[in-house]
């Protein structure tokens, strides 16, 4: 019985669904290639991984040409990817989204559907750029990490407090620490709602000629700070 049903031809296959099918999802592909490059805003931008989506989009539709509505062929190639060892490190959940984006599409063309694989990349694709081009995933405030070295006994930590509070929404002391006779050092936890604030309250503090050092430090990328 088994056999039997490795027999039948439920989707016959021809060449020009062949053809048909891979023209879909290499223009699928390239466009879900270009969508990427145009939203990604990382420092490690690869274009090797930008092609790579245009040839995992094609790649995925020929695996499900080649499988058709065969079992054997499914358990087999499932066996013969199990010894590929995938040991690329994937550097942001995007390149994952993405991936399965080209995975499904492919999987789409590959069965012939090309309407849904057309229709998906466009509304998908155009959901994605909404989403950046109006930073829907970012916080609400910008958080920042403050750092102010004053002299105590020119200005105290209520004058700059009241400062602070004039440009953020939030704050909180962290750290307070003497640095040596009057001089002391004070971090506070910022929130504000745009960046132009924090210049402001730099500009602000550091007017002040009893303010030693300022720095602002971007909690979200300990790296980068402005001095």
């Amino acid at each position: 019985m088994f056999e039997q049903f490795q027999d039948l031809d439920l989707f016959p296959v021809n060449v020009f669904d062949v053809v048909s099918n891979l023209l879909v999802a290499l223009v699928c592909g390239i466009i879900i290639a270009l969508v990427y490059r145009f939203i990604y805003k990382g420092p490690s931008y690869s274009s090797t991984y930008v092609n790579s989506l245009v040839l995992l989009t094609l790649i995925t539709s020929v695996v499900i040409l080649v499988i058709g509505n065969n079992l054997a062929r499914a358990f087999g190639l499932v066996g013969a990817m199990s010894i590929i060892r995938f040991r690329t490190a994937v550097r942001d959940v995007q390149d994952i989204v993405f991936i399965f984006f080209a995975l499904s599409i492919g999987m789409a063309s590959g069965v012939g559907l090309h309407v849904i694989a057309l229709a998906s990349t466009i509304i998908i694709s155009l959901i994605a750029i909404v989403l950046v081009t109006f930073n829907f995933g970012s916080p609400r405030r910008q958080e920042f990490l403050l750092q102010v070295s004053y002299d105590s006994s020119g200005i105290t930590e209520d004058h700059i407090v009241q400062i602070i509070r004039r440009y953020s929404g939030k704050y909180k002391l962290v750290n307070l620490k003497n640095l040596g006779g009057d001089n002391v050092e004070a971090f506070y936890h910022v929130g504000y709602k745009t960046k132009k604030n924090s210049g402001e309250l730099l500009r602000e503090l550091r007017s002040i000629t009893e303010v030693l050092n300022v720095n602002l430090f971007f909690d979200d990328d300990d790296s980068d700070h402005i001095a």
